[in-house]
Formats: C-alpha cells, structure tokens, sequence
C-alpha cells in the first residue's frame, strides 16, 4: 500500500479527479489518500505561493502527489505553483508521452508515438531577469553539468526499461555553444553508455519542424527547459488533443504527477471535462510505485472505452463516436471495461519492472579555472561605438586594455558597420596586455576607474579559461 497526496485543484480539477480516483480505486490499486488544498482558494487567502506549510510537510512526507489544474490568479505576484514543486522537490525530469489513438481521434498523424523528456528545473525557467538599461532587459540562461546529466541518463534509462529505440537530443548549440553546446556534449557522452540504443541530434528549429510534420521518426525526445516546454505542448495537439496528455515530474526523491492541460474554469460544474490526461498522468504515477499491472490494466480500459467511441465532447466526433458521455460516465464506461483490452489500438504491456533506477549524481573533480578577462556591461545612450571606445581606453592600465565592444551580441568595435542598429546596452571587453596576469582586485581598479571617468557600468562578467580552454562567448563577427 502506497500513501500519496492528492490536490483536487480548481475548476474542473475536482471532477476530473474525483473520476480518476474512482477509477484507480475500482482497478484496485493500492494507495492511500492524503488529500491538501492548492491553488486559487490558497492563493486569495493571502498565500502568494498557493499552498500552506503543512501541505508541503504532506507532500515531503509521501512522496508521490497527484495534483489536478489549478488556477494562478493574475497580477498580484502570485507565484507559479507548477514551477515552485517542481524545483522546492527537485523534480528534475518532465516526462509527456504523446501518442495518436487514430482512427477514433483525429490527427494527421496516425502512427505518431513519442515521449518527451524535458529537463525541469533550470534554463531561462530560472525566472532571473534584470532591467539594465532605458532599452534593455536581461534574462539568465542558467545550464548546469548536474542537470543536464541526470536528465539525459532519465532519457536513456527511460528508453530502456520501456522498450524504446532511439533517444534524439534537440538543442541550439550552433547558436548558444556554451549552454546549449554543454547539454550535446553530454548527450554525447552519456549515449556512449548505452550502445543498444540509437541516438542523434537535431538542431531545435528544423527538429521541431521535422517533428510537426513526420512525428513517426522519433522515439523519445530529450532538450532543454524551455524548448521541451513548448515541444510538448505541440506534440500533444498534433496527437490528438492536449486535453488526452497527462504529465510526469520526477526527482531523485519525491515525483508529482499532473494533466499538461489548465483548469479550464468555463467548463467547471458542467460535467463536460474530459478526465484523460489526469488519468494518463495517474497510469505513470502507478508505475512509477511498481503498481504496474494496475497500471497496464487501466491504460487498456481506457483505449478501449476510447475504441467503443465513448467520448467527451471535446473529442466527439460525428461518424466515428457512438456516444457523447460526461466525466463521470467517461469515467464509469472505463471502469466497465477494466481487464478489457483494445483490439484496434495498440494493447499496452508494463514490463513488471518498468521503474527506473537512476544513480544520484556525483560532483566531479574541479577543473582548473583562470581568470583571461572581464566585460562591462556598460549604459551609454551614444550611438558611436568609436566614441565609447575612446572613452574606455582612458581608463586602460598597464594590466588589461579595451579589446572589443559588441551590441547586442554583434561586434561594433574595432572594425564594426555603420549599418549595425545600437542599443544602449553595451558589452565592453578587456583583456590582460601580452605578458601579463589579470587578478580580480585588477577588476576592481578597473571599476574604480569607470566610476571616476563616469562611465556607467550595469553588470560585469569574468571570463575564464576551464583546463585551458576558454569558456565564454566571442562577439558575433569576431
């Protein structure tokens, strides 16, 4: 018997999970209910996180949380509760299994049959923004070696306990070399680990086009934060509906299982949700707790109720459904059908050991790291990178010297086109002179001697070599 923590969450979040459970319970799965309150309730009782202490203690304590929609309230810095859990509970991978139920749901794809796994926790979702300038806003693309190690293994060990072929990687390394070029060279380097499994690398844009127009070619699909939130979010729609994919969150310790959908609050107390990508979001949550008979058994009730053409509205479809139904007779035709399976749609078989068994991480030994130089991020509202670049050579030392400025990422200085537009935001780079060693009281002298020539610095950010090998961008048309 498993204890988990269950959120009914906001509008048609209670229905869909009192359906689910219904279901689960009649499958005869073995939990146990602690049931907290999350969401719009929490929120405007004056909790800008949407949850209380001891709903977190309840969560900490089981483990496993089956969590229905909930509603963010707008304005008023109301947190995302989704992206609290996932990184409060360390739960590094987002698993999105998308799959066609063609020829009963509607799809140009009909063979489409893939798994996203984006990783969780890091990325621009870091929410680390900065307005530096009148025209300029900044936001931190935050990448480590941690977390793109321990979401590629997931990808991999996920491959192999559920029988899939071959793990592709989606990245923007041509562009981003050092964050996205990180997450492929340990792509690369973890795939070596499992050679019965095939792998490649697709640059993101044309991997997502290829994608939306022949999903059939990829198996499982594993990228960054931000790409693998929009990707799964595509696939899903093209599979069918967002409204049938249900949602993994799993950490090292604790996992949270979701609908990718929102709480949809024109449709609550009408009786019309479609409880699917819940349900789908428990089938995981069951195997991930080794209940995977359960598990196996309500997936094929679920595609042959989905085969029988009982329907919700949101998937009926006149000439293919038999029968428009509610949540709650949604959920009843699929309890009847328990120990069932479908004889159109591909049956589902859970291997007995479908948990997956990953490695905590281990740090690695530290690299040698030198200090090679230093960029000031400067506000200047001129339009003549020469002029500024006149302005910071005054305060050059014996030390370090001006060697390039860049806006916006292009270098404007020296030998830059007049036909570049400027920003105000400047990235100012000085290097040590030949022969000589930069120290980081050298930057403070160098800021001292900016504050004096009013030159206004905004940010800075040193440069470093990693075992010898420089690690930070050059200006666009070095």
């Amino acid at each position: 018997m498993t204890r988990i923590t269950v959120a009914k969450g906001d509008g048609i979040g209670p229905e869909i999970m009192d359906a689910t459970l219904s279901i689960l319970k009649a499958a005869g799965a073995q939990i146990e209910i602690d049931e907290i309150e999350v969401g719009e309730k929490v929120y405007l009782s004056g909790n800008t996180s949407g949850i209380a202490k001891e709903s977190w203690d309840t969560i900490r304590k089981n483990k496993i949380f089956l969590k229905a929609p909930i509603t963010t309230p707008q304005g008023g810095g109301y947190k995302s509760l989704n992206v609290t859990t996932r990184k409060f509970l360390g739960l590094y991978s987002n698993v999105r299994p998308c799959m066609s139920l063609s020829p009963f749901v509607t799809t140009k794809h009909p063979k489409m049959d893939l798994v996203i796994i984006r990783e969780n926790e890091e990325d621009t979702y870091g929410g680390i923004e900065h307005q530096q300038t009148d025209e300029v806003v900044q936001c931190l693309k935050l990448i480590s070696r941690p977390g793109c190690e321990k979401i590629v293994r997931y990808a991999f060990e996920y491959a192999k306990v559920y029988g899939r072929k071959k793990v592709t990687c989606f990245t923007k390394d041509n562009i981003m070399k050092q964050t996205d070029g990180l997450f492929h060279k340990i792509f690369d380097e973890i795939a070596l680990e499992y050679p019965e499994i095939e792998n490649e690398h697709w640059i993101i844009d044309i991997g997502a086009a290829k994608m939306a127009d022949t999903p059939e070619v990829f198996d499982v699909i594993v990228t960054l934060n931000l790409y693998g939130d929009v990707l799964s979010d595509i696939a899903a729609q093209i599979a069918g509906s967002v409204g049938l994919a249900g949602s993994a969150n799993i950490g090292e310790e604790c996992a949270m299982f979701e609908a990718i959908h929102g709480s949809a609050p024109r449709r609550a107390g009408q009786n019309m949700a479609n409880p699917s990508a819940l349900l789908e979001g428990a089938v995981m949550m069951l195997n991930h707790i080794g209940q995977t008979e359960v598990a196996e058994k309500v997936q094929n009730a679920w595609l042959k109720t989905i085969e029988d053409g009982i329907h919700t509205y949101d998937i009926y479809r006149e000439g293919t459904s038999k029968e428009k139904v509610g949540t709650k007779e949604f959920a009843e035709a699929i309890i009847k059908n328990l120990g069932q399976k479908p004889s159109i749609l591909k049956e589902v078989h859970f291997a007995k050991d479908a948990v997956l068994h990953l490695p905590k991480y281990v740090k690695k030994a530290p690299m040698k790291k030198d200090l090679v130089g230093v960029d000031l991020f400067v506000d200047w509202k001129g339009t003549d990178p020469n002029e500024l670049a006149e302005k910071l050579q005054s305060i050059n030392t014996e030390n370090k010297h001006l060697t390039m400025i860049t806006n916006r990422g292009i270098k404007v200085w020296p030998n830059g086109f007049e036909e570049t537009f400027c920003t105000d935001h400047w990235r100012c780079r000085f290097e040590p002179n030949e022969g000589k060693i930069l120290y980081k009281n050298n930057i403070i002298t160098l800021l001292a001697k900016a504050l004096d020539a009013k030159i206004d610095v905004v940010k800075t950010e040193n440069l470093y070599n990693f075992d010898d090998k420089a690690c930070y961008s050059l200006g666009q048309g070095q």
